[in-house]
Protein backbone atom coordinates (compact mmCIF):
# COMPACT_ATOMS: atom_id res chain seq x y z
CA UNK A 1 0.00 0.00 0.00
CA UNK A 2 1.51 3.33 -1.04
CA UNK A 3 1.11 6.52 0.94
CA UNK A 4 0.95 9.95 -0.60
CA UNK A 5 3.83 12.16 0.63
CA UNK A 6 2.65 15.06 2.75
CA UNK A 7 2.84 18.31 0.82
CA UNK A 8 2.70 21.83 2.13
CA UNK A 9 -0.68 23.56 1.86
CA UNK A 10 -1.08 26.50 -0.47
CA UNK A 11 -1.65 29.82 1.30
CA UNK A 12 -5.30 29.77 0.25
CA UNK A 13 -5.73 26.43 2.05
CA UNK A 14 -4.48 27.68 5.44
CA UNK A 15 -7.17 28.04 8.09
CA UNK A 16 -7.85 31.71 9.03
CA UNK A 17 -7.38 30.65 12.69
CA UNK A 18 -3.72 29.92 11.90
CA UNK A 19 -3.08 33.22 10.08
CA UNK A 20 -2.19 36.67 11.31
CA UNK A 21 -4.83 39.36 10.82
CA UNK A 22 -3.35 41.93 8.43
CA UNK A 23 -6.65 43.79 8.15
CA UNK A 24 -5.69 45.39 11.48
CA UNK A 25 -3.07 47.35 9.51
CA UNK A 26 -5.23 48.21 6.47
CA UNK A 27 -8.84 47.14 5.97
CA UNK A 28 -8.16 46.25 2.33
CA UNK A 29 -5.92 47.00 -0.65
CA UNK A 30 -7.88 50.14 -1.47
CA UNK A 31 -7.15 51.57 1.99
CA UNK A 32 -3.42 50.84 1.45
CA UNK A 33 -3.50 52.51 -2.00
CA UNK A 34 -5.19 55.63 -0.60
CA UNK A 35 -2.61 55.98 2.19
CA UNK A 36 0.23 55.36 -0.27
CA UNK A 37 -0.93 58.16 -2.58
CA UNK A 38 -1.55 60.53 0.33
CA UNK A 39 1.92 59.86 1.81
CA UNK A 40 3.65 60.19 -1.56
CA UNK A 41 2.05 63.60 -2.04
CA UNK A 42 3.05 64.70 1.47
CA UNK A 43 6.78 64.21 0.74
CA UNK A 44 6.80 67.44 -1.30
CA UNK A 45 5.82 69.42 1.81
CA UNK A 46 9.22 68.82 3.45
CA UNK A 47 10.68 71.44 1.10
CA UNK A 48 8.65 74.07 3.00
CA UNK A 49 10.94 73.53 6.01
CA UNK A 50 14.26 73.74 4.15
CA UNK A 51 16.31 76.74 5.29
CA UNK A 52 13.98 77.45 8.23
CA UNK A 53 15.23 75.00 10.88
CA UNK A 54 16.85 77.47 13.23
CA UNK A 55 14.00 78.26 15.63
CA UNK A 56 11.97 76.08 17.98
CA UNK A 57 8.57 76.52 16.32
CA UNK A 58 9.76 75.46 12.86
CA UNK A 59 11.80 72.56 14.22
CA UNK A 60 8.83 71.37 16.30
CA UNK A 61 6.50 71.58 13.29
CA UNK A 62 9.03 69.77 11.08
CA UNK A 63 9.56 66.93 13.61
CA UNK A 64 5.82 66.55 14.09
CA UNK A 65 5.28 66.30 10.33
CA UNK A 66 8.25 63.92 10.00
CA UNK A 67 6.65 61.62 12.63
CA UNK A 68 3.27 61.72 10.89
CA UNK A 69 4.78 60.76 7.53
CA UNK A 70 7.22 58.20 8.99
CA UNK A 71 4.42 56.39 10.83
CA UNK A 72 2.42 56.01 7.63
CA UNK A 73 5.54 54.87 5.74
CA UNK A 74 6.15 52.22 8.40
CA UNK A 75 2.58 50.92 8.26
CA UNK A 76 2.62 50.86 4.45
CA UNK A 77 5.90 48.96 4.31
CA UNK A 78 5.10 46.48 7.11
CA UNK A 79 1.79 45.56 5.46
CA UNK A 80 3.54 44.74 2.17
CA UNK A 81 6.44 42.83 3.71
CA UNK A 82 4.13 40.69 5.88
CA UNK A 83 1.93 39.86 2.90
CA UNK A 84 5.00 39.07 0.82
CA UNK A 85 6.51 36.80 3.52
CA UNK A 86 3.36 34.72 3.93
CA UNK A 87 3.57 33.79 0.23
CA UNK A 88 6.84 34.91 -1.39
CA UNK A 89 5.83 33.58 -4.82
CA UNK A 90 2.80 35.91 -5.05
CA UNK A 91 3.73 38.46 -7.77
CA UNK A 92 1.20 41.05 -6.52
CA UNK A 93 2.97 41.38 -3.18
CA UNK A 94 6.43 41.15 -4.73
CA UNK A 95 5.54 44.25 -6.75
CA UNK A 96 3.85 45.94 -3.79
CA UNK A 97 6.90 45.37 -1.54
CA UNK A 98 9.12 46.99 -4.19
CA UNK A 99 6.68 49.91 -4.36
CA UNK A 100 6.82 50.29 -0.56
CA UNK A 101 10.64 50.18 -0.55
CA UNK A 102 10.85 52.79 -3.31
CA UNK A 103 8.64 55.14 -1.27
CA UNK A 104 10.96 54.69 1.75
CA UNK A 105 13.97 55.68 -0.41
CA UNK A 106 12.11 58.73 -1.77
CA UNK A 107 11.16 59.72 1.78
CA UNK A 108 14.78 59.36 2.96
CA UNK A 109 15.87 61.77 0.24
CA UNK A 110 13.05 64.22 1.04
CA UNK A 111 14.04 64.32 4.75
CA UNK A 112 17.82 64.16 4.28
CA UNK A 113 18.40 67.89 4.86
CA UNK A 114 16.82 67.98 8.35
CA UNK A 115 19.71 66.69 10.51
CA UNK A 116 22.56 68.53 8.70
CA UNK A 117 20.59 71.80 8.80
CA UNK A 118 19.96 71.56 12.56
CA UNK A 119 23.58 70.54 13.14
CA UNK A 120 24.78 73.66 11.32
CA UNK A 121 23.65 75.61 14.42
CA UNK A 122 26.34 76.32 17.01
CA UNK A 123 26.42 74.44 20.33
CA UNK A 124 24.90 77.29 22.33
CA UNK A 125 21.88 77.41 19.99
CA UNK A 126 21.51 73.61 20.15
CA UNK A 127 21.60 73.76 23.96
CA UNK A 128 18.83 76.41 23.92
CA UNK A 129 16.71 74.14 21.70
CA UNK A 130 17.33 71.12 23.96
CA UNK A 131 16.12 73.14 26.97
CA UNK A 132 13.12 74.66 25.13
CA UNK A 133 9.87 73.44 26.75
CA UNK A 134 8.03 73.54 23.41
CA UNK A 135 10.47 70.89 22.12
CA UNK A 136 10.27 68.68 25.22
CA UNK A 137 8.90 65.74 23.19
CA UNK A 138 12.00 65.91 20.96
CA UNK A 139 14.63 66.51 23.66
CA UNK A 140 16.26 63.09 23.30
CA UNK A 141 16.40 63.47 19.47
CA UNK A 142 18.14 66.84 19.81
CA UNK A 143 20.54 65.52 22.47
CA UNK A 144 21.46 62.66 20.13
CA UNK A 145 22.02 65.08 17.24
CA UNK A 146 24.31 67.22 19.39
CA UNK A 147 26.22 64.13 20.62
CA UNK A 148 26.82 63.04 17.00
CA UNK A 149 27.88 66.54 15.92
CA UNK A 150 31.54 66.12 16.91
CA UNK A 151 31.84 63.30 14.36
CA UNK A 152 29.90 64.87 11.49
CA UNK A 153 32.20 66.46 8.91
CA UNK A 154 31.77 69.35 6.50
CA UNK A 155 29.37 68.98 3.57
CA UNK A 156 32.22 68.38 1.12
CA UNK A 157 33.90 65.83 3.39
CA UNK A 158 30.62 64.00 4.01
CA UNK A 159 30.01 63.87 0.24
CA UNK A 160 33.49 62.40 -0.24
CA UNK A 161 32.90 59.76 2.48
CA UNK A 162 29.57 58.87 0.85
CA UNK A 163 31.43 58.21 -2.42
CA UNK A 164 33.86 55.94 -0.57
CA UNK A 165 30.85 53.96 0.71
CA UNK A 166 30.84 51.44 -2.14
CA UNK A 167 34.58 50.89 -1.85
CA UNK A 168 34.23 50.30 1.88
CA UNK A 169 31.97 47.31 1.21
CA UNK A 170 34.73 45.56 -0.77
CA UNK A 171 36.29 43.45 2.05
CA UNK A 172 32.89 42.10 3.12
CA UNK A 173 31.74 41.54 -0.49
CA UNK A 174 34.97 39.77 -1.47
CA UNK A 175 34.80 37.51 1.59
CA UNK A 176 31.09 36.83 0.91
CA UNK A 177 31.71 35.80 -2.70
CA UNK A 178 34.71 33.67 -1.80
CA UNK A 179 32.98 32.00 1.16
CA UNK A 180 29.52 31.48 -0.35
CA UNK A 181 30.12 31.12 -4.08
CA UNK A 182 33.69 30.03 -4.86
CA UNK A 183 34.80 27.99 -1.86
CA UNK A 184 34.19 24.24 -2.18
CA UNK A 185 34.85 21.58 0.43
CA UNK A 186 35.94 18.04 -0.44
CA UNK A 187 33.61 15.06 -0.10
CA UNK A 188 33.99 13.07 3.11
CA UNK A 189 33.07 9.57 4.20
CA UNK A 190 29.94 9.39 6.39
CA UNK A 191 29.14 6.82 9.12
CA UNK A 192 27.88 4.37 6.46
CA UNK A 193 31.12 4.52 4.46
CA UNK A 194 29.50 6.56 1.66
CA UNK A 195 31.14 9.55 -0.02
CA UNK A 196 29.02 12.61 0.82
CA UNK A 197 29.27 16.28 -0.03
CA UNK A 198 30.50 18.59 2.74
CA UNK A 199 28.87 22.05 2.61
CA UNK A 200 28.44 25.03 4.93
CA UNK A 201 24.94 23.76 5.66
CA UNK A 202 25.88 20.15 6.38
CA UNK A 203 29.04 20.90 8.43
CA UNK A 204 27.26 21.29 11.80
CA UNK A 205 25.19 18.17 11.08
CA UNK A 206 28.42 16.21 10.65
CA UNK A 207 29.78 17.70 13.90
CA UNK A 208 26.60 16.47 15.62
CA UNK A 209 27.26 12.90 14.44
CA UNK A 210 27.65 10.22 17.12
CA UNK A 211 30.62 8.88 15.10
CA UNK A 212 33.92 10.56 16.14
CA UNK A 213 35.64 9.72 12.82
CA UNK A 214 32.90 11.52 10.86
CA UNK A 215 33.22 14.56 13.12
CA UNK A 216 37.03 14.61 12.76
CA UNK A 217 36.92 14.18 8.95
CA UNK A 218 34.42 17.06 8.57
CA UNK A 219 36.44 19.30 10.93
CA UNK A 220 39.75 18.67 9.17
CA UNK A 221 38.21 19.02 5.70
CA UNK A 222 36.65 22.41 6.53
CA UNK A 223 39.74 23.96 8.13
CA UNK A 224 42.11 22.35 5.65
CA UNK A 225 40.14 24.11 2.89
CA UNK A 226 40.33 27.48 4.65
CA UNK A 227 44.07 26.98 5.31
CA UNK A 228 44.67 26.79 1.54
CA UNK A 229 43.05 30.25 1.21
CA UNK A 230 44.55 31.85 4.32
CA UNK A 231 46.48 34.53 2.41
CA UNK A 232 43.46 35.72 0.43
CA UNK A 233 41.03 35.66 3.40
CA UNK A 234 43.72 37.19 5.63
CA UNK A 235 44.06 40.04 3.13
CA UNK A 236 40.28 40.64 3.08
CA UNK A 237 40.02 40.67 6.91
CA UNK A 238 43.05 42.97 7.24
CA UNK A 239 41.52 45.27 4.60
CA UNK A 240 38.35 45.41 6.71
CA UNK A 241 40.38 46.43 9.79
CA UNK A 242 42.16 49.12 7.75
CA UNK A 243 38.81 50.39 6.43
CA UNK A 244 37.53 50.69 10.00
CA UNK A 245 40.68 52.65 10.96
CA UNK A 246 40.15 55.02 8.03
CA UNK A 247 36.59 55.85 9.15
CA UNK A 248 37.57 56.17 12.84
CA UNK A 249 40.31 58.66 11.97
CA UNK A 250 38.20 60.55 9.42
CA UNK A 251 35.40 60.96 11.98
CA UNK A 252 37.82 61.84 14.81
CA UNK A 253 37.27 58.83 17.09
CA UNK A 254 40.14 57.71 19.37
CA UNK A 255 39.78 54.10 18.18
CA UNK A 256 37.67 51.80 16.02
CA UNK A 257 36.17 50.21 19.14
CA UNK A 258 34.98 53.61 20.43
CA UNK A 259 33.53 54.47 17.01
CA UNK A 260 31.60 51.21 16.86
CA UNK A 261 30.15 51.60 20.38
CA UNK A 262 29.36 55.31 19.98
CA UNK A 263 26.07 54.82 18.11
CA UNK A 264 24.52 53.02 21.11
CA UNK A 265 26.36 55.37 23.52
CA UNK A 266 27.93 52.32 25.15
CA UNK A 267 31.14 53.05 27.11
CA UNK A 268 34.24 51.00 26.23
CA UNK A 269 34.20 49.84 29.87
CA UNK A 270 31.12 47.69 29.07
CA UNK A 271 33.10 45.83 26.39
CA UNK A 272 36.15 45.48 28.65
CA UNK A 273 34.04 44.35 31.62
CA UNK A 274 32.45 41.63 29.50
CA UNK A 275 35.84 40.24 28.44
CA UNK A 276 37.29 40.55 31.97
CA UNK A 277 34.22 38.93 33.58
CA UNK A 278 34.35 36.01 31.16
CA UNK A 279 38.08 35.55 31.88
CA UNK A 280 37.17 35.42 35.57
CA UNK A 281 34.53 32.76 34.78
CA UNK A 282 36.64 30.54 32.50
CA UNK A 283 37.06 27.89 35.25
CA UNK A 284 33.29 27.26 34.95
CA UNK A 285 33.61 26.63 31.20
CA UNK A 286 36.64 24.40 31.88
CA UNK A 287 34.47 22.46 34.35
CA UNK A 288 31.83 22.01 31.63
CA UNK A 289 34.50 20.73 29.23
CA UNK A 290 35.63 18.24 31.90
CA UNK A 291 32.02 17.09 32.34
CA UNK A 292 31.54 16.82 28.57
CA UNK A 293 34.63 14.62 28.36
CA UNK A 294 33.27 12.38 31.15
CA UNK A 295 29.74 12.14 29.67
CA UNK A 296 31.14 11.25 26.25
CA UNK A 297 33.39 8.60 27.83
CA UNK A 298 36.46 9.65 25.81
CA UNK A 299 40.14 9.75 26.75
CA UNK A 300 40.62 12.97 24.78
CA UNK A 301 38.08 15.74 24.14
CA UNK A 302 38.72 17.42 20.78
CA UNK A 303 37.45 20.67 19.26
CA UNK A 304 35.29 18.62 16.88
CA UNK A 305 33.50 17.04 19.89
CA UNK A 306 31.81 20.27 21.02
CA UNK A 307 28.58 19.58 19.11
CA UNK A 308 28.51 15.82 19.66
CA UNK A 309 25.39 14.56 21.48
CA UNK A 310 25.82 14.14 25.25
CA UNK A 311 22.56 12.25 25.68
CA UNK A 312 20.44 10.27 23.27
CA UNK A 313 17.98 12.51 21.46
CA UNK A 314 15.07 12.87 23.85
CA UNK A 315 11.94 12.95 21.72
CA UNK A 316 9.61 15.77 22.70
CA UNK A 317 6.46 15.99 20.57
CA UNK A 318 4.83 19.32 21.40
CA UNK A 319 1.83 20.53 19.40
CA UNK A 320 1.34 24.27 18.91
CA UNK A 321 -1.53 24.34 21.42
CA UNK A 322 0.63 22.50 23.97
CA UNK A 323 3.57 24.84 23.27
CA UNK A 324 1.29 27.86 23.72
CA UNK A 325 0.00 26.62 27.09
CA UNK A 326 3.49 25.65 28.28
CA UNK A 327 4.81 29.11 27.38
CA UNK A 328 1.92 30.70 29.33
CA UNK A 329 2.67 28.44 32.31
CA UNK A 330 6.41 29.09 32.08
CA UNK A 331 5.94 32.88 32.03
CA UNK A 332 3.68 32.97 35.13
CA UNK A 333 6.42 34.74 37.13
CA UNK A 334 5.96 37.83 34.89
CA UNK A 335 2.57 38.51 36.49
CA UNK A 336 -1.07 38.97 35.51
CA UNK A 337 -0.68 42.02 33.24
CA UNK A 338 1.99 40.41 31.04
CA UNK A 339 0.06 37.13 30.86
CA UNK A 340 -3.15 38.92 29.90
CA UNK A 341 -1.43 40.62 26.95
CA UNK A 342 0.20 37.30 25.98
CA UNK A 343 -3.10 35.36 26.07
CA UNK A 344 -4.85 38.11 24.09
CA UNK A 345 -2.09 37.97 21.45
CA UNK A 346 -2.90 34.28 20.87
CA UNK A 347 -6.55 35.16 20.19
CA UNK A 348 -6.23 38.43 18.29
CA UNK A 349 -4.42 37.47 15.08
CA UNK A 350 -0.85 38.44 15.96
CA UNK A 351 0.68 35.13 14.84
CA UNK A 352 1.08 33.27 11.55
CA UNK A 353 1.67 29.76 12.82
CA UNK A 354 2.43 27.02 10.30
CA UNK A 355 4.52 26.57 7.18
CA UNK A 356 2.79 26.86 3.82
CA UNK A 357 3.98 26.75 0.23
CA UNK A 358 6.05 29.86 -0.53
CA UNK A 359 6.15 31.13 3.06
CA UNK A 360 9.37 32.69 4.30
CA UNK A 361 11.45 30.35 6.48
CA UNK A 362 12.50 31.00 10.07
CA UNK A 363 10.71 33.19 12.59
CA UNK A 364 10.55 36.89 13.50
CA UNK A 365 8.54 39.60 15.23
CA UNK A 366 7.65 42.67 13.20
CA UNK A 367 5.06 45.42 13.17
CA UNK A 368 4.24 49.08 12.92
CA UNK A 369 3.56 51.58 15.68
CA UNK A 370 -0.14 52.07 16.36
CA UNK A 371 -1.03 48.45 15.54
CA UNK A 372 -0.24 45.32 17.57
CA UNK A 373 2.99 43.44 16.69
CA UNK A 374 2.99 40.48 14.28
CA UNK A 375 4.90 37.20 14.67
CA UNK A 376 5.87 34.82 11.85
CA UNK A 377 6.47 31.19 12.83
CA UNK A 378 6.97 27.94 10.95
CA UNK A 379 5.92 25.76 13.87
CA UNK A 380 7.10 22.16 14.10
CA UNK A 381 5.97 19.97 16.99
CA UNK A 382 9.29 20.03 18.87
CA UNK A 383 11.17 21.67 21.74
CA UNK A 384 13.00 24.14 19.49
CA UNK A 385 9.72 25.49 18.09
CA UNK A 386 8.35 25.96 21.60
CA UNK A 387 11.41 28.02 22.56
CA UNK A 388 11.05 29.96 19.29
CA UNK A 389 7.46 30.83 20.27
CA UNK A 390 8.61 32.05 23.71
CA UNK A 391 11.48 34.01 22.09
CA UNK A 392 9.40 35.77 19.44
CA UNK A 393 6.61 36.61 21.91
CA UNK A 394 9.31 38.23 24.06
CA UNK A 395 10.13 40.54 21.15
CA UNK A 396 6.42 41.12 20.41
CA UNK A 397 5.50 42.07 23.98
CA UNK A 398 8.58 44.31 24.25
CA UNK A 399 7.28 46.18 21.17
CA UNK A 400 3.71 46.18 22.51
CA UNK A 401 4.69 47.74 25.85
CA UNK A 402 7.08 50.24 24.23
CA UNK A 403 4.51 51.31 21.65
CA UNK A 404 1.77 51.70 24.25
CA UNK A 405 3.96 53.76 26.60
CA UNK A 406 6.24 55.84 24.38
CA UNK A 407 5.63 58.36 21.62
CA UNK A 408 6.27 57.15 18.07
CA UNK A 409 9.70 58.78 18.02
CA UNK A 410 10.88 57.19 21.28
CA UNK A 411 9.26 53.75 20.98
CA UNK A 412 11.91 51.98 18.89
CA UNK A 413 14.47 50.18 21.06
CA UNK A 414 18.08 49.58 19.99
CA UNK A 415 19.72 46.36 18.76
CA UNK A 416 21.71 46.42 22.03
CA UNK A 417 18.40 45.84 23.89
CA UNK A 418 16.54 43.78 21.29
CA UNK A 419 17.56 40.30 22.40
CA UNK A 420 17.06 40.90 26.13
CA UNK A 421 13.27 40.44 26.32
CA UNK A 422 13.23 37.43 23.99
CA UNK A 423 16.02 35.65 25.89
CA UNK A 424 14.44 36.45 29.29
CA UNK A 425 11.35 34.54 28.14
CA UNK A 426 13.51 31.57 27.12
CA UNK A 427 15.31 31.57 30.49
CA UNK A 428 12.00 31.60 32.43
CA UNK A 429 10.57 28.83 30.24
CA UNK A 430 13.70 26.72 30.74
CA UNK A 431 13.52 27.19 34.52
CA UNK A 432 9.87 26.03 34.46
CA UNK A 433 10.62 22.95 32.31
CA UNK A 434 13.57 21.92 34.50
CA UNK A 435 11.50 22.20 37.69
CA UNK A 436 8.70 20.16 36.09
CA UNK A 437 10.88 17.43 34.53
CA UNK A 438 10.72 14.07 36.34
CA UNK A 439 12.48 11.84 33.78
CA UNK A 440 16.29 12.12 34.38
CA UNK A 441 16.86 11.69 30.63
CA UNK A 442 14.53 14.60 29.85
CA UNK A 443 16.22 16.72 32.51
CA UNK A 444 19.70 15.99 31.14
CA UNK A 445 18.49 16.79 27.60
CA UNK A 446 17.16 20.18 28.77
CA UNK A 447 20.26 20.96 30.84
CA UNK A 448 22.53 20.17 27.88
CA UNK A 449 20.40 22.36 25.58
CA UNK A 450 20.69 25.29 28.03
CA UNK A 451 24.39 24.79 28.92
CA UNK A 452 25.31 24.86 25.23
CA UNK A 453 23.47 28.16 24.85
CA UNK A 454 25.78 29.63 27.50
CA UNK A 455 28.82 28.14 25.78
CA UNK A 456 27.92 29.38 22.30
CA UNK A 457 26.20 32.71 23.10
CA UNK A 458 28.28 34.00 26.01
CA UNK A 459 31.72 32.35 25.93
CA UNK A 460 32.15 31.85 22.19
CA UNK A 461 30.84 35.31 21.22
CA UNK A 462 33.06 36.93 23.88
CA UNK A 463 36.06 35.05 22.48
CA UNK A 464 35.15 36.46 19.05
CA UNK A 465 34.82 39.93 20.62
CA UNK A 466 38.25 39.60 22.23
CA UNK A 467 39.81 38.48 18.93
CA UNK A 468 38.36 41.58 17.21
CA UNK A 469 39.71 43.84 19.94
CA UNK A 470 43.22 42.35 19.72
CA UNK A 471 43.52 42.54 15.91
CA UNK A 472 42.27 46.16 15.80
CA UNK A 473 44.53 47.24 18.68
CA UNK A 474 47.57 45.67 17.00
CA UNK A 475 46.86 47.38 13.68
CA UNK A 476 46.21 50.73 15.40
CA UNK A 477 49.58 50.35 17.15
CA UNK A 478 51.25 49.97 13.73
CA UNK A 479 51.95 46.24 14.07
CA UNK A 480 51.64 43.74 11.22
CA UNK A 481 48.72 41.35 10.89
CA UNK A 482 49.76 38.44 8.69
CA UNK A 483 47.58 35.30 8.29
CA UNK A 484 50.08 33.60 10.65
CA UNK A 485 49.47 36.35 13.24
CA UNK A 486 45.69 35.94 12.93
CA UNK A 487 45.98 32.16 13.34
CA UNK A 488 48.31 32.44 16.31
CA UNK A 489 46.06 34.94 18.16
CA UNK A 490 42.99 32.82 17.46
CA UNK A 491 44.63 29.53 18.51
CA UNK A 492 45.90 30.99 21.80
CA UNK A 493 42.41 32.30 22.64
CA UNK A 494 40.95 28.82 22.08
CA UNK A 495 43.52 27.29 24.43
CA UNK A 496 42.75 29.92 27.06
CA UNK A 497 38.96 29.59 26.77
CA UNK A 498 38.61 25.80 26.57
CA UNK A 499 41.06 24.83 29.31
CA UNK A 500 43.26 21.84 30.16
CA UNK A 501 40.71 19.08 29.49
CA UNK A 502 40.38 20.05 25.82
CA UNK A 503 42.80 18.97 23.09
CA UNK A 504 42.89 22.19 21.08
CA UNK A 505 43.48 20.78 17.61
CA UNK A 506 45.82 22.93 15.52
CA UNK A 507 43.21 23.05 12.69
CA UNK A 508 41.02 25.41 14.79
CA UNK A 509 43.56 28.21 14.24
CA UNK A 510 41.85 28.79 10.85
CA UNK A 511 38.34 29.31 12.26
CA UNK A 512 38.77 33.11 12.10
CA UNK A 513 38.66 32.70 8.30
CA UNK A 514 35.05 31.46 8.25
CA UNK A 515 33.31 33.93 10.63
CA UNK A 516 31.27 36.46 8.60
CA UNK A 517 30.54 38.54 11.72
CA UNK A 518 34.15 39.77 11.70
CA UNK A 519 33.15 41.96 8.75
CA UNK A 520 30.43 43.61 10.89
CA UNK A 521 33.04 44.66 13.42
CA UNK A 522 32.41 44.88 17.18
CA UNK A 523 28.86 43.59 16.86
CA UNK A 524 29.05 40.07 18.37
CA UNK A 525 29.56 41.32 21.93
CA UNK A 526 25.85 42.28 21.92
CA UNK A 527 24.88 38.60 21.85
CA UNK A 528 26.83 38.00 25.06
CA UNK A 529 25.67 41.18 26.84
CA UNK A 530 22.04 40.58 25.79
CA UNK A 531 22.12 36.98 27.03
CA UNK A 532 23.77 38.05 30.29
CA UNK A 533 21.24 40.86 30.88
CA UNK A 534 18.36 38.45 30.18
CA UNK A 535 19.77 35.81 32.54
CA UNK A 536 20.20 38.49 35.21
CA UNK A 537 16.59 39.68 34.74
CA UNK A 538 15.19 36.14 34.90
CA UNK A 539 17.22 35.36 38.05
CA UNK A 540 15.98 38.55 39.75
CA UNK A 541 12.38 37.80 38.74
CA UNK A 542 12.57 34.24 40.12
CA UNK A 543 14.40 35.29 43.31
CA UNK A 544 12.59 38.52 44.19
CA UNK A 545 9.15 38.24 42.58
CA UNK A 546 6.95 41.37 42.32
CA UNK A 547 9.59 44.15 42.76
CA UNK A 548 11.80 42.61 40.04
CA UNK A 549 8.78 42.11 37.75
CA UNK A 550 7.89 45.78 38.19
CA UNK A 551 11.44 46.80 37.21
CA UNK A 552 11.39 44.43 34.24
CA UNK A 553 8.06 45.77 32.94
CA UNK A 554 9.46 49.30 33.23
CA UNK A 555 12.32 48.13 30.98
CA UNK A 556 9.82 46.77 28.42
CA UNK A 557 7.96 50.10 28.46
CA UNK A 558 11.08 52.24 27.96
CA UNK A 559 11.47 51.74 24.19
CA UNK A 560 14.34 53.90 22.97
CA UNK A 561 13.51 56.99 25.01
CA UNK A 562 16.91 56.93 26.71
CA UNK A 563 20.33 55.36 26.15
CA UNK A 564 20.33 51.56 26.33
CA UNK A 565 22.73 51.38 29.30
CA UNK A 566 20.53 53.82 31.27
CA UNK A 567 17.35 51.89 30.46
CA UNK A 568 18.85 48.63 31.74
CA UNK A 569 20.37 50.34 34.78
CA UNK A 570 17.02 51.82 35.87
CA UNK A 571 15.49 48.33 35.60
CA UNK A 572 18.14 46.77 37.83
CA UNK A 573 20.75 45.48 35.37
CA UNK A 574 23.93 47.54 35.34
CA UNK A 575 25.88 46.48 32.26
CA UNK A 576 28.65 48.96 33.17
CA UNK A 577 29.47 46.63 36.09
CA UNK A 578 30.50 42.98 36.08
CA UNK A 579 27.46 41.92 38.10
CA UNK A 580 25.07 40.83 35.27
CA UNK A 581 27.72 38.55 33.74
CA UNK A 582 28.52 37.16 37.19
CA UNK A 583 24.82 36.47 37.78
CA UNK A 584 24.59 34.70 34.43
CA UNK A 585 27.66 32.65 35.33
CA UNK A 586 26.08 31.59 38.63
CA UNK A 587 23.12 30.22 36.64
CA UNK A 588 25.53 28.41 34.29
CA UNK A 589 27.41 26.92 37.25
CA UNK A 590 24.14 25.71 38.80
CA UNK A 591 23.28 23.95 35.51
CA UNK A 592 26.62 22.15 35.49
CA UNK A 593 26.14 21.07 39.12
CA UNK A 594 22.77 19.54 38.21
CA UNK A 595 24.33 17.77 35.21
CA UNK A 596 27.14 16.43 37.40
CA UNK A 597 24.64 15.07 39.94
CA UNK A 598 22.59 13.37 37.21
CA UNK A 599 25.73 11.79 35.72
CA UNK A 600 26.88 10.19 38.99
Amino acid sequence: MSTTPKTLPKRSEVSPDHQWKLTDLFADQEAWDDTYEETKAQLKKFEEFRGKLSDASNIGACFKFEDEVSLKLEQLYVYTHLYHDQDTANPTYQALTQKGRKLLVDAGEAMSFITPEILSLDDAELDRLIDDESLKAYRFTLQEMKREKAHVLSGAEEALLAQVGNLSQAPQNIFGMLNNADLKFPNIEDEHGSEVELTHGSYIQFLESANADVRRRAFQAVYGTYAKLKNTIGASLTANVNKNMFYARARKYPSVLEMKLYGDNVPVSVYDNLVDSIHESLPILHRYMRLRKKLMGVDELHMYDLFAPLVDEFKMDITYDEAKQTVIDGLQPLGADYLQVLENSFKEGWIDIYENEGKRTGAYSSGAYGVHPYVLLNHKDNLNSMFTLAHEMGHALHSYYSDNTQTYRDAQYTIFLAEVASTTNEALLMDYLLKKATDPKEKMYLLTYYADQFRTTVFRQTMFAEFEKIIHARTEAGESLTPQDLSSIYYDLNVQYHGPDMVVDRDIEMEWARIPHFYNSFYVYKYATGFSAATSFSKQILDEGAPAVERYLSFLKSGGGDYSINILQKAGVDMSSREPVREAMSVFEALIEQMEQLSE
